[in-house]
């Protein structure tokens, strides 16, 4: 059975340890993975996600009609269902977390309203949505934190509603009633995330393990010839194209367990921000820089990774890291 999110074949004997027929159907969908015990974890749906269904559902329901589900393609190209409440332009969902147990946005609910307009679309975040309070190397201080995944699956879900509906244009507001809240217990403030939460979700989907390792994913980096560690979806997708031949393993957050789990030689390979907190926590220290994405942007950068890299070489040589960016382009590799 072969993963369609990340394309990971998983083995065999994996299968046969599944006592939960409809939960390898998920894994089969995507919706979910499996470990090597056998055990079948559910992915979530990202706030992106969410919220493109629930401006989808608003749309729709300007026809008269209530709507309860909606279907829409997400970023990784899987459609999906998600469970909403709409009517007569007005509608409510509820961030669905899988089996994500650190998930701080699980359950919070999202608002969109819809009214007719002239012609095209036109997305107004409100309440609960963050915005920049900063520019950083991919947003402008004053804009919405929505990422470009999740705006593209939010302007395409709409837009499926309006052809659905023959409307030539539509005004959605979006808000989030408890999104300041929330935005307390996530790291937006450390991002330059002000006023709420972000829209975010590379894949649509939320990994059930990014803040926790599984056994089965220590047990994989322990009895692999040679891992290639990585931390999230846009390493674990140039990590599988920079080493085709190699077992490319996910870990969120959780390096330093992951490599004290390897047997010999491991690749840790992925974007600079979590790699080289994790090799140096005190890195932007006198930097003036809040995240290691806009230090890298900087000219000051290219030493400071250099210097840093060869010293997690001497003190662990067994280590080779691999330094990305959003491109797939190797930016710092060990000497």
């Amino acid at each position: 059975m072969r993963d369609p999110v990340t394309g990971f074949e998983y083995p065999v004997t994996w299968e046969e340890r599944c006592t939960d027929p409809a939960g390898l159907l998920l894994v089969g969908q995507g919706l979910a993975v499996l470990t090597s015990s056998g055990t079948v974890l559910r992915r979530g749906f990202t706030t992106g996600t969410t919220a493109a269904a629930v401006s989808k559902a608003a749309v729709l329901s300007l026809s008269g009609n209530a709507i309860s589900l909606v279907s829409l393609q997400i970023p990784c190209g899987l459609i999906v269902q998600v469970l909403v409440d709409a009517q007569d332009g007005k509608a409510t969902g509820k961030k669905y977390a899988g089996d994500y147990p650190s998930d701080v946005t699980a359950g919070v609910i999202f608002l969109a309203a819809a009214s007719p307009a002239v012609e095209g679309i036109r997305l107004e975040p409100g309440e609960g949505i963050g915005h920049f309070v900063r520019d950083t190397p991919r947003y402008r201080k004053g804009d919405p934190a929505i990422s470009s995944a999740s705006l593209d699956c939010i302007m395409s879900s709409v837009q499926e509603a309006m052809d659905e509906t023959a409307l030539p244009g539509v005004i959605v507001k979006l808000s989030i009633p408890h999104g300041i809240e929330i935005a307390g217990k996530t790291l937006n403030s450390r991002v330059g995330v002000d006023g709420g939460i972000s829209l975010l979700g590379t894949t649509g989907l939320v990994e059930p393990w990014d803040d926790h390792l599984e056994e089965s994913v220590c047990g994989r980096v322990s009895s692999a010839r040679r891992p290639v560690i990585t931390t999230g979806r846009i390493g674990l997708r140039y990590a599988r194209l920079l080493y085709p031949d190699d077992e490319v393993i996910l870990v969120g957050g959780k390096i330093g367990e992951a490599l004290d789990a390897a047997a010999g030689d491991v690749i840790l390979c992925g974007l600079p921000a979590l790699i080289l907190r994790h090799i140096d926590p005190r890195l932007l220290e006198g930097t003036d820089f809040a995240t290691v994405e806009e230090f890298a942007a900087s000219s000051l950068f290219g030493p400071v990774m250099q210097r840093t890299l060869a010293g997690f070489k001497r003190k662990r040589p067994s280590v080779h890291v691999v330094l990305v960016d959003r491109n797939g382009t190797v930016i710092g590799e060990s000497p």
